[in-house]
């Protein structure tokens, strides 16, 4: 069974960066399709953006494209979350997140779909002030 280790959250002023990484083990890491979700307080848990096995394919939410900027790296099998331009909105827990490819093929709308993926990560807070 696969493990999904978040790190890289922390408190950053409005217009900061933070880069998270997930980081996971056991089985074979390029096949595996990853997403990133948050969650904020009182809210339910939303997608923010994916990434194939490969890395060939992606998908961002409206409202971080062009800030947000997903990427992987098999050979040292991480996952990144690059987070430019945060605003306050943006504070949350953050989580990745493995794909289920037992049960769905990795396209839209399943890969905006938290039920879609069947691994969780511990998440890592990520707050930012005005």
């Amino acid at each position: 069974q696969v493990q999904l280790v978040e790190s890289g959250g922390g408190l950053v002023q409005a217009g900061g960066s933070l880069r998270l990484s997930c980081a996971a083990s056991g089985r074979t890491f390029s096949s595996y399709p990853i997403g990133w979700f948050r969650q904020a307080p009182g809210k339910e848990r939303e997608f923010v953006a994916s990434i194939s096995g490969n890395g060939g394919l992606t998908d961002y939410v409206d409202f971080v494209k062009g800030r947000f900027t997903i990427s992987r790296d098999n050979a040292k099998n991480m996952v990144s979350l690059q987070m430019n331009s945060l605003k306050p909105e943006d504070t949350a827990v953050y989580y990745c997140a493995g794909y289920n490819t037992g049960h769905y093929s990795f396209r839209p709308p399943y890969w905006r779909r938290p039920q879609s993926y069947d691994n969780w990560g511990q998440g890592t807070q990520v707050s930012v002030s005005s």
